[in-house]
């Protein structure tokens, strides 16, 4: 594969096919999870550690894998990265751990990493599998943090738990709460729209 070709599988995950907004995938824990900063990053680089060795072992097993059992495959091999994510954070980041709860064992269950797996890692060859995860997952945390920034500036009036505005503000409470997710998701998705077609 080509270096131009492989800038393309990288790239097209931060912007062409950016997950929630673009392919709108990964909605549950886009909305459940981004409060703060600190937890969409946290959640968004967990879910790519997992999209980038689940894809490697994916294609590298791609031609051992029966057909017919290939989904479950996928599922073992992506439960075995979550399991080892759950018990690094667990270890390390335990009030991280703590803030993103069931979250993290969804992952599991999470189309974007299935969806890698399915349509591109059990096709194609190991470099542009890690090229398509790193992309990808880069895209979804980034989205995240984004996302996250946005309502904990605006909900809270911090940023990473930094005071941004003195004791003056008032917070807009809305914004940290589950309706507030579905606002600031949609005018991000609004926004997106208006800028990819100019």
């Amino acid at each position: 594969m080509s270096e131009t070709s492989l800038a393309q599988e990288f790239t097209k995950g931060l912007w062409k096919e950016i997950p929630p907004f673009r392919l709108v995938l990964g909605l549950c824990p886009t909305l459940a999870v981004t409060k703060a900063f600190g937890t969409g990053l946290g959640m968004g680089l967990a879910l790519t550690f997992v999209l980038v060795c689940s894809n490697i072992l994916v294609s590298a097993l791609r031609k051992i894998i029966p057909s017919k059992v290939r989904v479950p495959c996928f599922i073992i091999i992506i439960a075995t990265f979550v399991v080892i994510v759950e018990l690094v954070m667990q270890a390390y980041t335990y009030p991280l751990f703590l803030t993103l709860g069931i979250f993290i064992p969804l992952i599991v269950v999470n189309c974007i990493v299935l969806g890698r797996a399915e349509a591109f890692a059990s096709k194609t060859g190991l470099v542009a599998s890690i090229a398509d995860g790193l992309g990808m997952g880069i895209g979804f945390t980034i989205s995240l943090s984004v996302l996250g920034s946005i309502r904990e500036i605006f909900g809270a009036g911090t940023w990473n738990g930094v005071e941004l505005f003195g004791p003056s503000f008032q917070p807009f409470t809305f914004m940290v709460e589950a309706p507030g997710a579905f606002v600031c998701l949609g005018l991000m998705l609004g926004i997106m729209n208006l800028v990819g077609k100019k």
